[in-house]
């Protein structure tokens, strides 16, 4: 099957938030962990192919050598359309990494512009007059200001994303979005006359990404979260670019016992970790203690738990804790001691029998997958909007992977995936 739409994804979680959405269309998803070696065939890529690299905090030059690594890959499947993709809130320093990606695929592909539009009205996260809002919050007075690697400390996406690019930037606001697709081009093209070569757009419910969608289908290029992307399949469908969906059969989920590792400190997984600890048997790391002694006694720990029994392992703690491990620690010092805690813990959890991850957070998802050696996932059902459970093969067994952004899920997330995997 010739490729459709190839998308790159700045972080695991992210990429599996994309791939659900797109996955709501009925048609074949292809979920790859880091860029295609050299050797892998591009002649089974799916009608959607998404490639979830690490790269949202890494530095800006290493960063755009592998989301470009990632795009030539996407080119050899066929694909005529292009997706980046990155967190609805915008993660990202003054530096990047999301500026300096998009236009080194604007070059790429001969672009002269672009949209960026990460919002996510079905969670929480929209765009009004160029400003992020997380629920009724500006970006930079909910939780996110605090977030250890990436605070988000201004709403305006516009100032946000000039320091990153070297072309001028420009907003298409709500009121000309509301007016429809037609308006919206207008004021695009507007724009391009005028020099802008990155375009804020607004959107505040469904409706809103429709009209962005119908707008941009016919872009080489866009950029966003993963709730405008997700109108794409339907206009493919529409244009004859992609046949409709057949019906089709997912595999039986695997059996084998079950285990939750957060490594997550947003403010929603706080309270999904409060709660599922409640009532499961639960450890804390602490990244002081994982320096001094290392992870031996969370291994030993494991050991004794029961492989089907409800267990938690976590490295989430609240704003000021963190602040204090990394104060003595160094940022990333202290986040690489307890990705590679939880890391070593899920090879652990696999050879305990564990065949069912809850993994919260995105840098620790990619820990994760990464540990257990997947390459590529299939999209299963999603438990939380963005959020699906997927499957891989890990030496020759089946392994249910959820991997869940921060701040996404209600809380009772963990119980609620692992429910629903069980009902399946």
């Amino acid at each position: 099957m010739r490729t459709v739409l190839g998308c790159i994804a700045d972080d695991f979680t992210g990429a599996t938030d994309l791939a659900a959405l797109l996955a709501r269309s009925g048609l074949p998803v292809s979920l790859r962990i880091g860029v295609p070696s050299e050797d892998e065939s591009a002649a089974d890529a799916a009608a959607f192919e998404v490639i979830a690299l690490k790269c949202r905090t890494t530095p800006v030059a290493e960063a755009v050598e592998e989301a470009s690594r990632a795009f030539a890959w996407l080119k050899r499947t066929g694909a005529v359309r292009f997706f980046w993709k990155y967190c609805s809130t915008f993660d990202s320093t003054a530096e990047g990494n999301i500026g300096p990606i998009a236009e080194m695929l604007m070059t790429e592909l001969g672009v002269r512009q672009t949209i960026y539009c990460p919002a996510f009205p079905e969670n929480g996260r929209s765009i009004f007059m160029g400003h992020l809002f997380v629920g009724e919050d500006l970006l930079s007075e909910s939780p996110m200001k605090d977030h250890p690697l990436t605070p988000m400390r201004d709403s305006s996406l516009v100032r946000l994303l000039a320091p990153q690019v070297g072309g001028k930037v420009g907003l298409a606001n709500r009121h000309v979005v509301a007016r429809g697709a037609e308006a919206l081009k207008a004021r695009l093209e507007a724009l391009a006359d005028d020099g802008v070569r990155h375009v804020i757009v607004d959107a505040v419910c469904d409706e809103d990404l429709r009209a962005i969608a119908a707008t941009t289908a016919d872009f080489p290029l866009v950029t966003g979260g993963s709730a405008v992307a997700g109108q794409l399949p339907r206009l493919y469908i529409e244009q004859g670019m992609v046949l409709p969906p057949s019906a089709r059969r997912s595999g039986s989920p695997p059996q084998g016992g079950q285990i939750v590792l957060s490594g997550s400190c947003s403010a929603m997984t706080r309270r999904q970790v409060a709660h599922y600890g409640s009532q499961s048997a639960s450890l804390r790391l602490d990244p002081l203690t994982l320096a001094a002694e290392g992870a031996g006694a969370a291994e030993a720990w494991l050991r004794q738990q029961s492989p089907d029994a409800p267990k938690l392992i976590f490295a989430t703690a609240e704003p000021d804790d963190v602040k204090r491990a990394q104060e003595k620690l160094g940022l990333e010092k202290a986040s690489q001691l307890v990705e590679q805690a939880l890391a070593d813990l899920a090879r652990a959890a696999f050879r305990r029998g564990i065949r069912r991850f809850v993994v919260a957070g995105g840098e620790t998802s990619g820990a994760v997958t990464k540990a257990l050696g997947v390459t590529r996932l299939e999209i299963g059902p999603e438990i939380a909007p963005g959020v699906p459970w997927t499957f891989a093969e890990v030496e020759g067994e089946r392994i249910a992977l959820a991997l869940k952004s921060g701040n996404f899920g209600r809380e009772t997330f963990f119980e609620d995936a692992l429910n629903l995997l069980e009902a399946a």
